[in-house]
């Protein structure tokens, strides 16, 4: 059976795909956090919807996220996963690696939505200095 974060982490990828940043701040909490690199975290939906769109312009408009091994730990309302995030772009001169070991925590809403609440696709990477 498939766990219903993966589903939504499919949508967000979709969303990042087609750059449908309004859709994707549904899946977010009001208190999100976003690592957008190293030393740069985004603070709730506004400012990670900006960082989305300076995401995509940076790949220019061609940043395609999937996901690979995914493992999800859940208590009650909240949820880790560790996932392999894999990022696909027409720009092959990023300086940040494009396979990654990503950490995500959900959260559930008052509805029983799963809704993300930090996002980092850095994970452990960023306790490299």
């Amino acid at each position: 059976m498939t766990h219903e974060i993966k589903e939504i982490i499919k949508k967000c990828d979709l969303a990042i795909k087609n750059a449908d940043f309004d859709l994707l701040m549904n899946y977010y909490t009001e208190d999100a956090i976003l690592v957008v690199k190293p030393g740069m975290i985004a603070k709730g939906k506004e400012e990670i919807r900006k960082a989305f769109i300076a995401i995509a312009n940076y790949f220019n408009n061609s940043i395609e996220p999937s996901q690979g091994d995914m493992i999800i730990l859940e208590a009650e309302d909240t949820a880790l996963v560790i996932s392999q995030t894999l990022l696909d772009s027409d720009k092959k001169d990023s300086g940040y690696s494009m396979d990654r070991r990503a950490t995500y925590v959900f959260r559930k809403n008052l509805s029983g939505e799963w809704l993300c609440a930090i996002d980092n696709s850095y994970g452990t990477d960023l306790l490299n200095k």
